[in-house]
């Protein structure tokens, strides 16, 4: 499989990474160590989870996925064969939060004593911390590097002024930069990224790992009606999408998808893989032929009309 090179980094990614927030939340332990060992054993290898994850379940407080991935490195001794990113900077609880100095030496400690591991590949700050200079969040970063405990940093839902200025701040400063973006992007939400982010990226040769690539299982097309979303987990992310703009898309994609005999989860996933400002999407799963259907989006390219035709449907 063709490796993607995350950034200005080291670090080489297959085109489809996979979301960690369903560890502890809808796939348990053991599903969880299946999800992975299915992922990593298909020849890809971006995992991607954060310290808050997942918090917003009841009875959790966070640090549930990483935990989970941590015992599977232990048991699979797989932890060679994975880019490992996280995140820290998310609401934790008890003022735990930020980008402060004191709280990532805090936070690094915190995960990689979780996941089990001695280092991070991708170590992303979750959310921005305007409260925090960013030479103060940068400065620390660059110590974590030296000390090897991160190999490569990265930031996640920052807007396009606030990424530009951190790449300003390292390099004025000759500090490592923020090599990745974590954005919400999909074939549904496109403006909040293409406006500014994506030319941002392109221009500094930033490495994009979308989240929200499904839509919260939007573009998969099994959510048509505001019946089809009764008792799932993802519904107060997914209703916002039941609108006319919302069917055009889907009815794009089931055109797209039966024309090239596919699921509209690939064609959706395969849209973000061609766009030249993505280095991989990240998907989720919770089952592991569900998973293999994802995987799936990675071996074969859409035709220039079937992007047109999406692109057209999904505008404005």
């Amino acid at each position: 499989m063709q490796k993607r090179k995350l950034g200005n980094s080291s670090l080489l990614v297959a085109p489809l990474a996979f979301g960690g927030n369903v560890f502890g939340w809808t796939a348990d332990e053991n599903r969880s160590f299946e999800l992975l060992d299915a992922f990593i054993d298909a020849g890809f290898n971006l995992v991607d989870t954060a310290d808050s994850y997942s918090r917003w379940v009841p009875g959790n407080k966070g640090g549930e996925s990483e935990t989970i991935i941590g015992k599977w490195f232990q048991r699979s001794g797989k932890r060679g064969k994975v880019v490992l990113a996280t995140k820290l900077g998310s609401d934790m609880g008890e003022g735990r939060k930020g980008l402060s100095r004191k709280y990532i030496f805090e936070s690094v400690e915190g995960s990689l004593q979780r996941l089990q591991t001695d280092y991070i590949d991708l170590y992303q700050s979750h959310r921005d911390d305007p409260d925090t200079p960013q030479e103060e969040t940068l400065a620390a970063y660059a110590d974590l590097i030296k000390q090897g405990k991160v190999r490569v940093i990265g930031a996640s839902n920052f807007t396009a002024g606030r990424l530009a200025s951190s790449l300003e701040v390292s390099k004025q400063n000759n500090w490592p930069r923020y090599e990745s973006l974590q954005p919400d992007y999909n074939l549904v939400d496109r403006a909040g990224f293409e406006a500014e982010l994506e030319p941002l990226c392109l221009r500094e040769n930033i490495g994009v790992i979308s989240y929200f690539s499904l839509a919260s299982g939007f573009l998969t097309g099994k959510y048509r009606s505001e019946a089809d979303l009764e008792g799932r987990a993802r519904a107060g992310m997914v209703k916002k999408h039941l609108n006319q703009r919302g069917y055009r898309i889907l009815d794009a994609l089931d055109h797209v998808a039966k024309g090239q005999n596919q699921s509209m989860a690939r064609i959706a996933l395969a849209w973000l893989i061609a766009r030249p400002s993505i280095t991989a999407p990240i998907a989720s799963a919770t089952r592991v032929e569900q998973l293999r259907d994802l995987l799936e989006a990675t071996r074969w390219t859409l035709t220039p009309a079937s992007i047109a035709k999406l692109n057209e449907a999904s505008a404005g």
